[in-house]
Formats: C-alpha cells, structure tokens, sequence
C-alpha cells in the first residue's frame, strides 16, 4: 500500500505542478487576448496578429457562449481563464477523491466483511453529498436538469429535498433545503458510523 500512496503521491505533484505551468501561460495568453480585444494594446501590432491568428481560435468555442449568454465577446478570454482554473481544480480533487477511495478499499478489504460494509456504507453517503453538490452547482448554470450529466443528481436528491421543502419555508427565492440535506447527511453519516 505504502508503494501504491508513493506512486499516486508523486502522479499528483507532477499533475499539480504541470496543471499550474499550463494555467500561468495560459492565463498570460487570456490577459493578453482581452488586452486586445478591449483596445489597451494596439490591435495592428504584432501582438495583436497573433492573438487573432493563434488564440481566438481556441477562445472562439467559449466566446460562442458568453455572447449566446448576453455577455459581450471581450470577456472571453477571462471565461476561457476561469475555464482553465476550475477545470484544474475539479481534476485535482477528483484525483484526491479517487486516490483516497482507493485507499480506503485496501483497508476495507483487509478488515473482512464488516470493513467492506462500512465502505459500502461510506460511499452511499459520498455519493449522496456528491448528488447534492451537483444539483447546486447545475442550478447556478445554464443546464437543464434533464441533461444526462446531471439528471442523476436529481433522481438522487430529490427524494430527501421534498419532504424538507415541505418544512422548510422558501427565503425570498432562496431554497436552502441543499444545504440542510448536506447537513443531516453528515450527521446521519457520523451517526451510523459511531453504532458501527
């Protein structure tokens, strides 16, 4: 196990390190593309050419959508940037999630049957908060939740955010019932784990 915590240890780092390289660059190639496009660097300079040549055809997807979204075309690159960092740390905590589950399942597996229940058990809650997260962060975007990417959450969410809607009264448009299910998983999970 210990080479296993080793070699996954070492992955990450080089992840991290290669994903922060890729975001800097890339983070100086989106300031420099709004740059030019909101006109604080000539737009007839070298600079300028090769922002139009090179890196709008790779920010053109993005500016697609902020314009479609009433955003204006100059805050693409800042977008694409954000794009960039966010991506990053989602794959880096995935990878610290999986890394950690793996972890997990070799020390299950080693404590027999009540260990593989208790991972079990772990994971039902994980996969519940995970549901829960998605459902949030999905509403704050333009995706319908009928989008095979998040449509699972929903399934998954739904039936413990009903009964709580019920109880919990709506703050002005504000649904506070994701945050009140997160709450009660913990603590149900927490519950369970000490009877174990």
């Amino acid at each position: 196990m210990e080479t296993f915590l080793a070699g996954a240890d070492a992955v990450i780092v080089v992840l991290r390190i290669a994903l922060l390289s890729i975001a800097v660059v890339f983070g100086a190639i989106c300031l420099l593309d709004w740059a030019v496009r909101t006109k604080k660097i000539s737009p007839f300079n070298v600079v300028a050419r090769f922002c139009r040549s090179t890196v709008d055809p790779i920010i053109a997807p993005i500016e697609r959508r902020v314009v479609r979204a009433g955003g204006t075309p100059a805050a693409a690159p800042l977008w694409a940037l954000a794009a960039i960092v966010i991506g990053g740390i989602l794959l880096l905590t995935v990878l610290d999630m999986i890394r950690l589950e793996v972890v997990k399942s070799i020390i299950a597996s080693q404590e027999g049957t009540a260990g593989v229940f208790h991972l079990l058990v772990s994971w039902t809650f994980t996969i519940l908060k995970a549901a829960i997260i998605v459902r949030v962060i999905s509403s704050w975007l333009p995706i319908s939740p009928y989008s095979k990417w998040v449509n699972w959450s929903y399934r998954l969410s739904e039936p413990m955010l009903a009964p709580l809607r019920r109880v919990v009264p709506n703050l002005g448009g504000l649904d506070i019932t994701p945050i009140l299910a997160y709450i009660l998983i913990n603590i149900i999970e927490s519950f369970l784990f000490r009877l174990m």
